[in-house]
């Protein structure tokens, strides 16, 4: 088997293992938070929920292009193992978390070396082949899916037999046991750049955002993430809605966020091998449109049945939009400066992970659980004519000249 492709398959099993961990307590944590610390008003359980899922997206944020810059000087795999090992310490330090502060600055901690998923995406992205690369980060986008629809429903099953902190400990391990399978199974026949030819990450900031596609591509993930995390903080609280006061509530919210990602898993590989025939583009403005326009019902739904079923559909048109923006990324950028891209593209998918439960939960303190849905159909569609517009005069998605 070629080397690239055994890494990929690999990766995307020490991924899953990674997804399952990361994602069984994390949909759950406004309900950490109102069991475990006492916060009673759903105001201010919204409000923490927000900042806290935002707190890591900021210091993953402002760190990202610093990985991606030293990914590209000593390799890209000794920045998966970075972040994999240092992450399983954090995360399963957060089940021991005292109080809602204690828990804002792991949080912000585990931002600072994260990186596990972008460095995975750049390694891939830089040695599979530019004609398969949409292929090979749909499969990889598919593995980390897979890993999140296990995990909130294990997590739903776990956190009420044993609790939520238990649950984090058992992240943990199952982080550092990936990092394992890593270092001993991914093989990364890394050449370092020459000394005189290493940038800044300066001069790397002025390169991107002289380029003519790369500031377009950094928007559109902002818009993207901004977009769809606004519900994570209410989803749960949202199915609590229409289920009542059932002692299964953990178990209901797990289910629907993996029937999301069952649905994503579905069609991201082939909305990947799409975008290598037809242009990644094309798929990237089908998947926001048709995404734009299930959220408006999903805002309408009387019953927690109605709810599994849209979220399903969503996930289907979901699967072909980061996959997209990661090949059209790939088409633009040399190999040598493929986690520097990533690593920036990384930091604005941060801003809008950051930004995006921070407005969602104010919107639902304002105009509801319903105005949350209302407000991701609203962005996804502004993105998406903004997007052909930018198309239609100059945009070159399907170049394959190295644009830096």
């Amino acid at each position: 088997m070629e080397v690239w492709k055994r890494n990929l398959y690999v990766l995307c099993g020490a991924l899953f293992i990674a997804m399952v961990g990361m994602s069984m307590v994390m949909p759950f944590l406004p309900l950490f938070i109102e069991q475990e610390f006492n916060i009673t008003d759903p105001d201010e359980v919204t409000t923490w929920a927000g900042i806290i899922f935002g707190a890591n997206f900021l210091t993953a944020g402002l760190f990202s292009p610093i990985w991606g810059n030293l990914a590209d000087k000593y390799g890209r795999k000794i920045m998966i193992l970075r972040s994999g090992f240092l992450m399983s310490i954090t995360i399963g330090l957060t089940g021991l978390a005292g109080n809602v502060w204690h828990l804002l600055f792991l949080r912000l901690l585990n931002g600072t070396i994260a990186g596990i998923i972008p460095a995975s995406n750049a390694l891939v992205a830089s040695t599979a082949p530019r004609e398969k690369s949409g292929w090979a980060l749909g499969v990889l986008q598919s593995s980390v899916v897979s890993g999140s629809i296990m995990g909130p429903f294990f997590g739903g099953l776990l956190a009420d037999m044993v609790g939520y902190r238990v649950v984090f400990l058992i992240t943990g391990g199952l982080l550092f046991i990936a990092s394992l399978i890593i270092t001993f199974a991914v093989k990364e026949e890394f050449t370092p750049l020459p000394k005189k030819e290493q940038t800044s990450l300066r001069e790397d900031f002025k390169m991107m955002f002289s380029s003519k596609t790369l500031p377009v591509l950094f928007a559109v993930t902002v818009m993207i993430q901004l977009s769809l995390n606004g519900i994570l903080p209410i989803l749960p609280l949202y199915v609590k809605s229409l289920v009542g006061d059932s002692n299964n509530i953990a178990f209901f919210a797990g289910l629907v966020t993996a029937v999301t990602g069952l649905a994503n898993v579905m069609s991201s590989p082939t909305l990947g091998k799409i975008g290598d025939r037809i242009g990644p583009h094309k798929v990237l403005l089908g998947s926001l449109l048709l995404s734009a326009i299930v959220f408006i019902p999903t805002a309408m739904v009387e019953t927690y049945w109605q709810l599994l079923l849209l979220r399903f559909i969503a996930g289907l048109c979901l699967g072909g939009l980061m996959p997209a923006v990661t090949s059209l990324l790939r088409k633009v950028t040399p190999s040598h400066m493929v986690s520097r891209v990533f690593g920036y593209n990384n930091s604005f998918l941060s801003l809008g992970n950051m930004i995006g439960p921070a407005t969602g939960g104010y919107v639902a303190t304002f105009f509801g659980y319903h105005g949350v849905f209302y407000m991701t159909s609203i962005l996804l569609l502004l993105t998406f004519f903004w997007f052909l517009y930018v198309v239609r005069h100059g945009f070159q998605p399907s170049s394959e000249r190295e644009e830096l």
